[in-house]
């Protein structure tokens, strides 16, 4: 573990891999020092921002470091665990994502993982999902607890449009994407879910934190009970 400096008013958590950010993430969000504005989860890291009228750098890294003690016995300790309900021991609201799953990589995939497009769409349904962090677009949540007979790398060739609503796996991860864009990522399926709205407060469904359901809609789009 690391803590940088990230220009006057943030610091720079590094640490070993997704779960032990989800792990200290959780923690902060549940006993946040003083003087921090801001929580910026990604991959390997979470930025801090903090006020310096309230705090100051020297510390605040000694807060954090306090916080990152016992990270890495809890991030193995037990691989089922759900590191930010362990740690703030109340469950976040779970977004509920209903999917058609009808995506046109699904036969890639089923050659790629030696599965069948049904044992994918299963695993993929079984997963314990949840926001990571969020990034390459306003929206695009990058969604964690995806099957490891799943991860896949990219595809080689991106393609130059992918519409909105569609569901889509790349390594570790499931995204949402929340407007048409480039994109790399296979794509399994589409949601009717708008998970980006500038006129809703706040305009992101899919936050950092947030529990993620998927469930399979029928073709015509409504979900079976």
């Amino acid at each position: 573990m690391r803590i940088l400096p990230c220009g006057g008013e943030a610091l720079l958590v590094e640490v070993a891999n997704l779960r032990e950010v989800e792990e200290l993430y959780g923690r902060l969000r549940r006993d946040t020092p003083p003087g921090v504005t801001d929580l910026v989860p990604a991959a390997r890291t979470i930025l801090v921002a903090f006020d310096p009228a309230a705090t100051g750098p020297a510390r605040l890294r000694a807060l954090l470091q306090e916080a990152t003690a016992g990270l890495d016995a809890t991030a193995d300790s037990d691989p089922t665990a759900d590191p930010v309900i362990t740690a703030a021991k109340v469950a976040p609201p779970t977004v509920i994502i209903p999917v058609r799953y009808d995506g046109p990589d699904l036969g890639d995939l089923a050659r790629l993982t030696g599965l069948t497009p049904a044992q994918i769409i299963q695993r993929h349904l079984r997963g314990r999902h949840r926001v990571a962090f969020c990034g390459f677009a306003p929206g695009f949540a990058y969604i964690s607890g995806l099957d490891p007979s799943l991860r896949v790398p990219r595809r080689d060739s991106p393609r130059t449009r992918v519409p909105a609503g569609a569901i889509a796996i790349a390594d570790e991860f499931t995204g949402v994407y929340p407007r048409a864009s480039p994109g790399g990522w296979h794509l399994i399926g589409r949601t009717d879910l708008t998970v980006f709205d500038l006129t809703r407060d706040p305009p992101a469904l899919l936050m950092p934190g947030t529990a993620v359901r998927f469930i399979a809609a029928d073709a015509a789009g409504a979900v079976p009970a």
